[in-house]
């Protein structure tokens, strides 16, 4: 139905304008019970075997929303009712930041892709936390935290503490993003020393509070292996609970469509090999001692098997519900219980 009908039109709009539509339509069938409950019978499985203890928190199911596309954590109560099994808002960033220039969101349809180059735009800190704490249902729920564009790389430690105390106690987990193409100079936050002083500091704050959250770290595909060398390394070094590879690229490798001259981070089909290709790299390094989040390029329940059999414990898709719907997540649980099966 998606693919048939709404996608197209959808797609006639802008995609900013498409996302708020996509917004408003899921908000209004949650609120009547019988839609909420058709929408639910059509999408969700629910089933014990499809369940993941990672990092001390049990997942109903392996399939997230990744970090981007609920950055103001908008639909916290919809989002289990298309069958997530967890959800990552963000990023946040301290103060409330508008983003950068329109149009900064652009679909890329013959490469199953998108660039963005949205720059954080979200409603900072404080009113996210308030409808974190406004919730009503259970959906487990992670932090991507970032730094404002304002805020100085030598000072962006604060910053992210700054979220991390806000929003400690309305998430489940928290997520440090420092891989983002759209934020000027917030990369070079990756390398080894500024990225283990930001790590150690929330560490430092994360072990005096009353029960510790699970600290991941989302990581650039662009890196080389001796940088996820570093990263492995500054992972155990610093008691990550797990990474998440991966974000989006800087990469227009074999893209075809007129959008690809655009600037910022490129998701989608074009993005899933490179992405499976680090998780596999890192769960080889690390082993088990250290969670993957597989996101990057989950556009088929191949893909998402994929992303498993490299080593990821859990995967997340963006661009895969944007150009399936939430059909792509209903299949994937359904065909990781036919395996089991």
């Amino acid at each position: 139905m998606y693919k048939l009908f709404l996608r197209p039109i959808l797609f006639s709009f802008e995609p900013e304008k498409a996302h708020l539509i996509t917004f408003w339509w899921l908000n209004m069938i949650c609120k009547i019970p019988l839609a909420k409950n058709i929408l639910r019978s059509f999408y969700v499985v629910e089933n014990e075997k499809l369940s993941r203890e990672i990092f001390g928190i049990k997942f109903p199911n392996p399939v997230g929303l990744a970090a981007g596309l609920d950055k103001n954590a908008l639909l916290i109560d919809e989002w289990e009712n298309v069958g997530f099994g967890f959800v990552e808002i963000g990023t946040v960033t301290p103060l409330p930041q508008a983003g950068n220039d329109q149009p900064r969101l652009f679909r890329l349809p013959d490469d199953k892709a998108i660039i963005n180059r949205m720059g954080f735009n979200n409603d900072g800190m404080k009113v996210i936390a308030q409808r974190l704490k406004n919730r009503k249902s259970k959906i487990i729920i992670g932090g991507n935290i970032g730094k404002n564009k304002i805020t100085e790389n030598e000072n962006a430690g604060l910053d992210y503490k700054k979220c991390f105390a806000e929003l400690y106690p309305f998430v489940d987990y928290f997520v440090v993003n420092v891989s983002s193409p759209n934020t000027p100079g917030l990369r070079a936050l990756q390398e080894k020393e500024p990225l283990m002083k930001i790590l150690n500091q929330l560490q430092k704050l994360n072990s005096v509070t009353e029960k510790r959250k699970p600290l991941l770290l989302k990581i650039a595909p662009d890196l080389s292996n001796e940088q996820l060398d570093d990263i492995a390394e500054i992972a155990v070094n610093t008691a990550l609970d797990g990474l998440i590879a991966t974000n989006t690229t800087i990469s227009r490798e074999n893209l075809t469509h007129e959008n690809a001259k655009e600037t910022g981070g490129l998701s989608g089909a074009p993005l899933c090999n490179r992405s499976t290709e680090v998780i596999k790299y890192l769960h080889k390094k690390l082993g088990n001692k250290i969670p993957i989040i597989a996101s990057g390029g989950v556009m088929t329940t191949n893909d998402a098997i994929e992303k498993m059999n490299a080593g990821a414990a859990l995967v997340q898709v963006y661009t895969g519900f944007i150009y399936e719907g939430p059909a792509l997540v209903k299949q994937i649980n359904q065909q990781l219980l036919w395996q089991q099966a």
